[in-house]
């Protein structure tokens, strides 16, 4: 069976985007397919969030590469009290940064952002914790100022530590820089620019530790987050995205990969038959997310277009977004088009003329703001717009030709109305918008059998929620 992608490709901050599928055999453009028609609005986007993406510097994020890089290794369980070498001077370094972000954003009292070091204990398993060790996360929490908004919660995440070869290898150089320096790099710049705003609902700046050794830091923290109760509406973890360049030649200079799953890992045999009966298999919260990654860097006209992958990673992988998958909350991975693995998981050396290891120069600062550029424009959008639309449903009660949908509205007080979303049941993206105001039940003249429909809710300044899919219902 041919692999297929979905590569959106950018052209202005005014026009849509073309949508290429990409097999295995070839490369080319679906007779001029825009994405999403009219999904993407056509004003132009909300100026404060432009703002934050003319904010990101390339020269600051390739500094904190290069910072991460010259701690030798951040291996989880290298050194923990050296203050130039191993993990603990890592973390300490980057909780400092997240500190000063905090002190100079101008934010005080109950809207300061608060930064904190999070350990997760481990006991040798036998694989690959050899000793007992504390996994410690890194977190930046910026509060959300709209008290029906805030405890929304949206993450944005990297992963800080490193390897060699040898996976439990703590005492060689792993400097670690695309894999995940540039996604902890990404996080902590997104930290400075966005601390700056403020936002409807709050977002968590984390970098983990603990992912090379099977994502501990993310899994722990997770569980921190059921145990509390914490509304979670999605993660965007940055995995190996600094280094555009191919290991075949040239570069992926303008594209992303991002991987959503399609039946979500958490679902059981029940709702899963309720996937079948809709063949919604493509319409899951977290390819839901994908596509809204996607609207809103074309919207924006980021340098940096998605790549949306229909899977949940790349093969014998993994990465911190799957214990969020494992626990019901919409997340995706970004990662590079095409990896290159002499500079991964390798110890720094020459070998016939080629160097291994993960080091700094392979990673690009202009790419990697531009990776930054579009998640904050995700972020930005998702944790200012309404609430996604809950009980959505196409009524199915008799037949009819035309399509009726219900949703109960969402709770914040700016919602100025809905819209709803239909594509062809072969299209990957959503390719239509109707605005219907500030209702909670439509009936459209379009038939409901030949088309998936969703509801999304926007507020007065633009903000469009994620969309939600309906379920088939008699009233």
């Amino acid at each position: 069976m041919q692999e297929t992608m979905i590569m959106i490709r950018r052209h202005t901050w005014l026009t849509t985007a073309t949508i290429c599928v990409i097999t295995l055999s070839s490369v080319g453009c679906a007779a001029q397919h825009q994405f999403g028609g009219g999904a993407i609005p056509d004003e132009p986007p909300p100026y404060e969030v432009r703002q934050m993406l003319a904010d990101v510097s390339p020269q600051r994020v390739k500094g904190y590469v290069d910072t991460l890089a010259g701690f030798g290794t951040r291996h989880t369980l290298s050194d923990t009290t050296s203050n130039t070498r191993g993990i603990g001077a890592a973390r300490r370094w980057i909780k400092s940064e997240f500190e000063q972000f905090a002190n100079e954003s101008g934010r005080v009292g109950d809207e300061r952002m608060p930064t904190y070091l999070e350990p997760n204990h481990y006991e040798p398993d036998g694989r690959r914790v050899f000793k007992p060790v504390d996994v410690t996360n890194v977190i930046a929490v910026l509060p959300g100022s709209m008290p029906e908004a805030k405890d929304r919660y949206y993450y944005v995440l990297g992963h800080y530590d490193s390897r060699a070869s040898e996976a439990n290898d703590a005492e060689s150089d792993a400097p670690g820089a695309n894999d995940d320096g540039s996604g902890a790099a990404l996080v902590m710049e997104l930290a400075r620019v966005m601390s700056k705003h403020k936002f409807d609902s709050t977002i968590v700046f984390m970098t983990t530790a603990g992912e090379e050794q099977g994502l501990l830091g993310a899994k722990g923290h997770v569980k921190r987050a059921i145990e509390a109760g914490e509304d979670i509406r999605a993660a965007l973890s940055n995995d190996i995205v600094g280094d555009p360049r191919s290991p075949f030649g040239g570069e992926h200079e303008d594209q992303i990969r991002v991987f959503s799953e399609g039946l979500p890992i958490n679902f059981d045999e029940r709702r899963i038959r309720g996937i079948r009966a809709l063949s919604s298999e493509a319409d899951s919260p977290s390819r839901q997310l994908a596509r809204y990654i996607a609207e809103t860097a074309a919207w924006h006209g980021t340098e940096v277009a998605p790549m949306l992958v229909d899977r949940a990673d790349r093969f014998l992988r993994g990465g911190d977004h799957t214990p969020f998958n494992e626990a019901g909350y919409p997340a995706v991975r970004f990662t590079v088009v095409e990896e290159n693995y002499n500079r991964q998981h390798q110890n720094v050396r020459v070998e016939d003329g080629v160097q291994y290891g993960d080091l700094p120069e392979f990673v690009d600062g202009e790419y990697l703001a531009g990776v930054a550029r579009v998640n904050l424009a995700a972020l930005a959008h998702l944790a200012n717009a309404p609430s996604t639309p809950t009980n959505s449903r196409i009524i199915t009660a008799r037949l009819t030709p035309s399509t009726t949908l219900r949703w109960d509205r969402s709770p914040e007080p700016d919602v100025a109305g809905y819209e709803i979303l239909w594509r062809e049941t072969t299209s990957p993206v959503w390719q239509h918008a109707k605005d219907v105001g500030n209702v909670n039940e439509v009936t459209l003249d379009i038939s409901k059998d030949n088309n998936f429909f969703a509801v999304r809710a926007y507020d007065k300044d633009g903000f469009r929620s994620m969309a939600a899919f309906p379920r088939a219902a008699r009233e």
